[in-house]
């Protein structure tokens, strides 16, 4: 019988060629065989050309709007070009990350600094940009003026307290007012243990308590934003909905605003999370929302990854940045919870990155045990795009 052709050819090329002949079953009579050579490794997959990196906006706005929190530096052209190059291109929304806070804009009481974050609206306005406006009430930034009086008298005292917030949130809703799309009325209220709603060291809630119900607060919040803008979205934004424990007491205050008829339109998921996270809680998260009401809408409003997995995990990373199996791991994280994301999009209107891109992230500065630059983003610190874009913009880009 003739032998395949292939063989055949390496039997003719014997000479020359030990390693065919040996791969199509070798060599001659009773001889050793020739060892086979090892397996070839495949490639490693290559980062795509930048250049051919599609618009985010373009790619998920059949799903929801894509966003980026900014500060009022990164939309200057003159020292920040390439930040308001990937704004421009890739976001069809902001979020104000810092100068829309009471700690920028109360002054004092009945004095407002709109300044920095009315440049960051019109630089929006000037790019066809919308804007999520945060946040109106956390007791971070909070300044001490709303809490000065007398807690002599706690009716009295509480009536004032109410009387400037109310205030506060009417003036800083309507100067804004056609301006965002949506609010986050109230930040991070609610309780991280399991039996404990609310917050209950927020100041807010303490200056409340001295007469009744201490998250009496929130509801005064929304209630003043809606009266302030009939048109514009508000929301309820915490950390964590991904846990069950912490999601239980979220859901627990948005029922109970909900059963006092009171205006919320959605709930904010943060996502500040690893590189170890589970898409499955975003799920739950998310449908845990749609299930108690079909009118509440779900918007992730802060999402990074750190290729960090805890607060006391140092960095090994030189200046190189992380390594591909940090960066393949990270890409598979985002592409799983993008897919979950993508499958929400009947409620889900919005997801926002914390930042641009890792040049500029909050964890290089969120007071770690070790002093470390992170890589949370979808750009790298020279704003390109990491693996982690490309694993959420194209399924079939193959990650390291």
């Amino acid at each position: 019988m003739q032998a395949p052709r292939s063989c055949a050819l390496s039997t003719i090329l014997a000479a020359t060629s030990v390693l065919l002949l040996a791969a199509c079953g070798g060599g001659g009579g009773g001889g050793s065989s020739t060892p086979r050579p090892p397996p070839s490794t495949p490639p490693a997959p290559q980062l795509p050309d930048a250049s051919t990196a599609p618009a985010l906006k373009t790619v998920f706005a059949p799903y929801f709007r894509i966003g980026a929190a900014v500060v009022l530096e990164q939309i200057d052209a003159a020292t920040h070009p390439d930040d308001v190059a990937l704004l421009t291109k890739h976001f069809s929304s902001i979020t104000v990350a810092n100068a829309m806070k009471a700690d920028t804009i109360a002054v004092a009481e009945g004095q407002y600094n709109f300044e920095p974050a009315d440049q960051i609206v019109a630089f929006a306005q000037d790019n066809g940009i919308e804007v999520r406006a945060h946040t109106l009430v956390w007791h971070v930034t909070s300044p001490d003026w709303f809490f000065a009086g007398d807690r002599s008298d706690p009716v009295a005292y509480r009536a004032l307290v109410r009387h400037r917030l109310q205030t506060y949130i009417t003036d800083v809703v309507t100067h804004f007012k056609g301006k965002v799309y949506a609010w986050d009325v109230v930040n991070e209220v609610a309780g991280a243990t399991e039996g404990q709603i609310y917050r209950t060291d927020s100041p807010w809630y303490e200056a409340y308590s001295l007469s009744g119900e201490g998250a009496d607060y929130i509801e005064d919040a929304f209630r003043a934003a809606r009266a302030a803008d009939p048109d514009v979205k508000l929301f309820i934004n915490d950390f964590l909905t991904e846990n069950a424990v912490k999601r239980a007491n979220l859901l627990a205050i948005v029922q109970d605003l909900l059963d006092k008829g009171v205006p919320i339109d959605g709930v904010g998921h943060q996502i500040h999370s690893q590189i170890n996270l589970s898409a499955a809680g975003v799920d739950a998260a998310l449908t845990a929302v749609e299930e108690l009401s079909p009118s509440l809408i779900n918007e992730v409003t802060e999402l990074d990854l750190s290729v960090y997995t805890g607060p006391s995990v140092p960095s090994n990373y030189g200046a190189g940045g992380i390594p591909n199996a940090v960066a393949g791991q990270q890409a598979r994280t985002y592409r799983e919870l993008f897919d979950v994301l993508r499958r929400h999009d009947a409620s889900l209107d919005s997801v926002t990155t914390w930042g641009i891109s890792d040049a500029e992230t909050w964890l290089d500065y969120s007071g770690t045990t070790f002093e470390r630059k992170d890589y949370p983003l979808l750009f790298d610190v020279q704003r390109q795009p990491k693996w982690s874009f490309w694993a959420i913009v194209d399924p079939a880009v193959q990650l390291p």
